[in-house]
């Protein structure tokens, strides 16, 4: 389980979190991936081409990346401060707030990394 609370603001840490999220997937290790605060935009469609960082792999293909093989959440609140519905959001994102996040947060075998 991955939280990444930063987006433009951080890029380094942002594209650190998107990359290791892949690199899970890609080791087959079963990833969720939560979009809160200013990640949340990369929820919206086009925004992850928007993204770039020197030397780092493109935020667009990372995000595909776990959207094809993990689950990917926007915040419920995060959504709703930032105006972003449903209606909005990049298929195969969903919107869930806190009690989903505990919930997977105690699954058995879980850890959680924050960025």
């Amino acid at each position: 389980m991955i939280k990444v609370t930063a987006g433009a603001d951080a890029p380094e840490r942002c594209n650190q979190a998107f990359t290791v999220a892949a690199a899970a997937l890609a080791s087959g290790v079963p990833v969720s991936l939560w979009l809160t605060g200013e990640s949340a935009w990369f929820a919206l469609p086009g925004r992850a081409k928007e993204f770039s960082l020197p030397e780092a792999a493109p935020l667009e293909d990372l995000l595909d990346a776990v959207l094809a093989a993990g689950q990917v959440t926007l915040c419920t609140q995060c959504a709703a401060r930032r105006g972003i519905t449903v209606d909005d959001i990049i298929e195969g994102v969903r919107i869930a707030g806190a009690p989903t996040f505990v919930e997977e947060a105690l699954g058995e075998g879980v850890q959680a990394l924050v960025y």
